[in-house]
C-alpha cells in the first residue's frame, strides 16, 4: 500500500497516470497496488471459480438475460470470498497510517469516475474494505463484462490499482479543471480528489 507520492515513484503503466497527477498535486490518499488484488483472486481460486460461472457465455451470441444472471452471480462471490488475516491485518494498518479508517472513504480506479463509499467507516477500516471489494465486484457488472467481451472476446480482467479517498466521491469541477490547465477535475468537500 502506498501514498500517492510512494506510488509516483512507480511506473504509470503499474499505479496509473492518474496517480502520478494526484501526486504532482499533492493529494493525499491511498493506493492499493494491483498485487493485493491479485493476491486476492489466486488464495481464493476465483478465476477458476469465475471460469465456471462465465462457461456457458458464447461471445459470438450473447444472451444479455442469461449474462446478467451470470454477472449477478460473479459479483455475490467476489463481495463475499474472503481475503486472508494477513492481507486483511496489512490494509488495516495501512487505513490506519493513511488516516482513512475512519469517516467517510471513497474507492474508485485510476482513470474513472465510478467510486463505492463507505459511509461513517470505523477503525480496524471494515466498511472501507468492503467498499474495496464493492469496487472489484463493479469489474463483474452486466455493463463492465459487456464492455470486455465487445474488445477482447472474452470476460476476462487483469487486476488493477485502486484508489482510497477520505470524504464522498468528487464531482467534476470545471474551474478547478481550468486552474489546473487539465480536462477534468473532481471535488469533494472542496478537496481536489480527481484528475481522471
Amino acid at each position: 500500500m502506498f501514498t500517492f507520492a510512494e506510488a509516483a515513484r512507480h511506473p504509470e503503466r503499474a499505479v496509473g497516470a492518474e496517480t502520478h497527477r494526484l501526486a504532482a498535486q499533492r493529494v493525499r490518499g491511498m493506493l492499493v497496488p494491483a498485487s493485493f488484488e491479485e493476491e486476492y483472486y489466486l488464495n481464493v481460486n476465483l478465476p477458476e471459480q469465475l471460469g465456471r460461472i462465465f462457461a456457458p457465455v458464447n461471445p459470438h451470441r450473447i444472451d444479455e438475460d442469461q449474462l446478467d444472471a451470470l454477472c449477478t452471480q460473479a459479483q455475490a462471490l467476489v463481495r463475499t470470498s474472503a481475503l486472508s488475516d494477513d492481507a486483511v491485518q496489512l490494509f488495516y494498518r495501512a487505513l490506519g497510517n493513511a488516516g482513512l479508517s475512519e469517516g467517510t472513504v471513497h474507492a474508485r480506479r485510476p482513470g474513472t469516475r465510478h467510486a463505492e463509499v463507505a459511509v461513517r467507516a470505523l477503525p480496524p477500516g471494515t466498511a472501507v474494505l468492503h467498499a474495496l471489494k464493492r469496487l472489484w465486484a463493479h469489474d463483474w457488472s452486466l455493463e463492465q463484462v459487456l464492455a470486455r467481451l465487445d474488445d477482447t472476446g472474452g470476460v476476462g480482467l487483469d487486476a488493477q490499482p485502486t484508489l482510497l479517498f477520505a470524504g464522498p466521491p468528487g464531482t467534476p469541477d470545471a474551474a478547478r479543471a481550468a486552474e489546473l490547465g487539465v480536462p477534468e477535475a473532481l471535488v469533494s468537500e472542496g478537496r481536489l480528489v480527481g484528475l481522471p
